[in-house]
């Protein structure tokens, strides 16, 4: 079978659509159709079928898919082999980040990069309506994610998942508050404030779900706003609390603090998620080094400001 032809199933399968894929390979959609007949008849077994106005993979098609993707993987760890045998990591390396994780990772890893000018990172910074991260990775090389464990259909669509640090969230209130007095915080302290809560299904408001099974009430959340900074202002304007992530809250000077919490989990995990075949380019894989080693360079920092 044709290896393009294989590649292009593939991106179906993570795509979705014709469309989309004759899109992201610069073809056009009939192209696409055509190389993706050429590849059933090859097969000799129906690979796609209608639904709808579109088409979706057969239990066949899936299985060449997941094929494809094995060897997409077989053949950069190849690629990758021989590079390691010719040159140190070049080229450019894209990379998707949601704002917190670049405040705290992107300076240290480009500014190490300025010593590698053969390697190029390309930075593109956004924020997703839904925390559906796995969306990006057909488009970038490195998508940095946050969540509460590694989400299950991160490991059904194959995804490389590498753990670069873990943020502790705190209790953020604004000053002059009465339970700054003490020094942490419990479920039944906080329940019957109002909240400012995150937009649903985001690492925030997945904790203040777990404080109304905690206490047995859902909390009572006035608004639901995406940007910290926000959340900071109308924290400190007395509106409500929130939950924010202890390393890139900015406490000083802007009439809020914070408090960590005891009875329920509260962190979340900041990772690279990324196609596996990408996993075996050298310069990818320089530049997964340089962020783990960032984030275990902020975690460490903050620990000892902790213990201060």
């Amino acid at each position: 079978m044709d290896v393009h032809r294989l590649e292009l199933l593939r991106e179906l399968a993570d795509r979705g659509t014709i469309t989309a894929v004759a899109a992201a390979t610069h073809r056009t959609a009939s192209a696409v159709s055509q190389q993706l007949k050429l590849l059933e008849a090859e097969a000799g077994v129906p690979l796609t079928e209608k639904e709808g106005r579109g088409i979706r993979l057969t239990g066949a098609g899936r299985a060449l898919a997941e094929t494809a993707r094995r060897i997409a993987v077989a053949i950069e760890s190849a690629e990758a082999l021989w590079s390691e045998y010719k040159q140190t990591p070049t080229g450019t390396v894209t990379l998707s980040t949601f704002p917190t994780a670049g405040q705290m990772l992107l300076p240290g890893v480009l500014g190490a990069l300025e010593r590698e000018p053969a390697l190029r990172l390309l930075v593109t910074d956004q924020d997703l309506p839904l925390a559906d991260f796995a969306e990006l990775t057909p488009d970038f090389d490195i998508v940095l994610a946050d969540s509460q464990g590694v989400p299950s259909h991160w490991n059904e669509r194959g995804l490389t998942t590498v753990h670069l640090m873990t943020e502790p969230f705190d209790v953020a209130l604004p000053a002059g508050h009465p339970l700054l007095e003490k020094s942490v915080l419990s479920p039944a302290d906080v329940a019957d404030y109002p909240w400012i809560g995150a937009p649903i299904g985001y690492p925030y408001d997945r904790w203040l779900d777990a404080l109304g099974a905690a206490v047995g009430r859902e909390p009572r959340i006035v608004q639901r706003i995406m940007d910290n900074l926000v959340v900071e202002g109308l924290v400190a304007a007395g509106l409500g609390l929130a939950i924010l992530p202890r390393f890139t809250t900015r406490s000083h000077g802007t009439d809020i603090a914070t408090r960590p919490l005891v009875g329920i989990p509260a962190e979340r995990q900041i990772s690279a998620l990324l196609r596996a075949d990408r996993a075996e380019r050298p310069s990818v894989r320089r530049v997964l080094e340089l962020l783990r080693a960032e984030g275990e360079r902020v975690a460490a920092s903050h620990r000892i400001i902790g213990t201060r």
